[in-house]
C-alpha cells in the first residue's frame, strides 16, 4: 500500500503501453497516415479521447495536497504539534521574565568525566510511559491552540457515545487536560499491550487524518479520534494485533459494528495510506523529546553502570558485524560483475 514497486511499473504489464505496441503495428501494415497518427498517439500529442489507465503513485495522493507540507509524510516538513506547541512555551518564558521568576533547582543532570547519565529511551526502543506522556502533551497541544472546531460525524460523541453514561450539552465547551488524555490513551496501551512504537505512529496517523480531511481534534471528537489512531497503528505496527473485537472488551459499552465502522471511515480519510517512512518516524521520535524538554517532562536518567555498558558494547558489536557481512555480500557481488581479483583496504587510524 503506497508502494510505487507494482506491477504497473512493469512495461509488458501496462495496457497503455500494449495499446501502443498494437496501434504501431497496425499502422505499419496501413499507409504512411496512419503511421503519423500512431506516432502522435505513441509520443502523446494526440487528444486525450480514449481511456487513460493512471499510476497508483498519481492516484495515491489529492491535486491539490502538497506532500511536502504534510509532516506525517515527509521527514523535512515541522510536525503540527510542535509548531502549536511553541505557543505556549513562549508565552511561559516571557511571563517568567517579566515577573523574574526563578527557575528553582535544576532537576536536570549533566555528565562529566566520571559519570555519563543516560535514559533508556533510544529511537528504536523508547521507554513506553515516557512516550505515551508525549504524545498525549502533543494531543492536548493540538485540542488547545485548534484553528477551529471542524469535524465528521462519525467521530462525535454524542453522535457515537463510548461510554452509557449520558454525554452533557456543554461536552464541546470544555477542553480536556493532560491528565485525562493521559488517563485514557495509557488505559488502552496497557489493557491491549501495545508498545511504545506504537504511540508514535498514533501520533503519526492522527497528523495525518488532520491533515488530508481537513478537521480538528476539538473535544467533541478527541476520543474517537484518538480511539481510530491507535486502532489502525496497533494492526500496521505489531505482529500480533489486537482484534477490534478486544477494544470491545475495554471499552465495555462500544459495539464491534461502531468500531467496524470507524475503521473504515478512518482508513478512507487516510486515503488508504499507512505507510511511515523511517525518517518520519524518527522525526516524530525526536521532536516529541523536544517537546518534553520544552515541557520538564525529563526522561529518566541513570548514571551508566558497568553491566550495562557491557550490554551496549555487545549490541554495537552485533550490529557492527551484521553491516560487515553485507558490505561483503555487496563486494561478493560486484567481483562477479568487475572480474575484480582483490581489494585492498587500508586501516583507519582513530587518533
Amino acid at each position: 500500500m503506497g508502494n510505487t514497486l507494482s506491477c504497473c511499473v512493469s512495461p509488458g504489464a501496462s495496457p497503455k503501453l500494449g495499446r501502443a505496441r498494437g496501434a504501431g503495428a497496425a499502422a505499419a501494415a496501413a499507409g504512411p497516415e496512419r503511421r503519423e497518427a500512431a506516432a502522435e498517439e505513441e509520443s502523446g500529442d494526440s487528444e486525450p479521447g480514449g481511456p487513460h489507465l493512471q499510476h497508483i503513485s498519481d492516484r495515491e495522493f489529492p491535486e491539490d495536497l502538497a506532500l511536502e507540507s504534510n509532516p506525517s509524510d515527509h521527514p523535512r516538513a515541522s510536525t503540527i504539534f510542535l509548531s502549536k506547541s511553541q505557543t505556549d512555551v513562549r508565552e511561559k518564558r516571557k511571563s517568567n521574565h517579566i515577573n523574574h521568576v526563578s527557575p528553582g533547582q535544576l532537576t536536570k543532570k549533566y555528565s562529566s568525566c566520571s559519570t555519563i547519565f543516560i535514559d533508556d529511551s533510544t529511537v528504536s526502543q523508547p521507554n513506553l510511559r515516557s512516550t505515551i506522556k508525549c504524545v498525549t502533551l502533543a494531543i492536548y497541544y493540538h485540542i488547545k491552540n485548534r484553528d477551529s472546531d471542524r469535524s465528521l460525524d462519525i467521530f462525535d460523541e454524542k453522535s457515537h457515545p463510548l461510554t452509557r453514561e449520558e454525554v452533557p450539552d456543554d461536552y464541546y465547551k470544555h477542553d480536556p487536560d493532560h491528565k485525562h488524555i493521559y488517563r485514557f490513551v495509557r488505559t488502552l496501551f496497557s489493557a491491549a499491550q501495545l508498545t511504545a512504537e506504537c504511540a508514535i505512529v498514533t501520533l503519526v496517523y492522527l497528523e495525518r487524518l488532520l491533515t488530508y480531511a481537513e478537521i480538528d481534534i476539538c473535544p467533541s471528537n478527541w476520543k474517537r479520534v484518538v480511539l481510530g489512531a491507535i486502532l489502525l497503528a496497533s494492526k500496521v505496527w505489531d505482529d500480533q494485533a489486537v482484534w477490534n473485537v478486544d477494544y470491545c472488551q475495554i471499552l465495555k459499552d462500544i459495539t464491534v459494528e461502531d468500531m467496524n465502522e470507524m475503521e473504515r471511515h478512518f482508513l478512507e480519510l487516510l486515503q488508504f495510506n499507512i505507510n511511515v517512512p523511517a525518517s518520519v518516524y524518527a522525526k516524530y521520535y525526536f521532536d516529541l523529546r523536544s517537546l518534553a524538554d520544552d515541557n520538564n517532562l525529563s526522561f529518566l536518567l541513570e548514571p551508566l553502570s558497568k553491566e550495562r555498558a557491557q550490554k551496549l558494547e555487545a549490541i554495537s558489536r552485533l550490529c557492527e558485524d551484521k553491516y560487515k557481512d553485507l558490505s561483503k555480500a555487496a563486494m561478493r557481488r560486484s567481483f562477479s560483475a568487475d572480474n575484480l581479483v582483490g581489494i585492498r583496504r587500508s586501516n583507519a587510524i582513530l587518533s
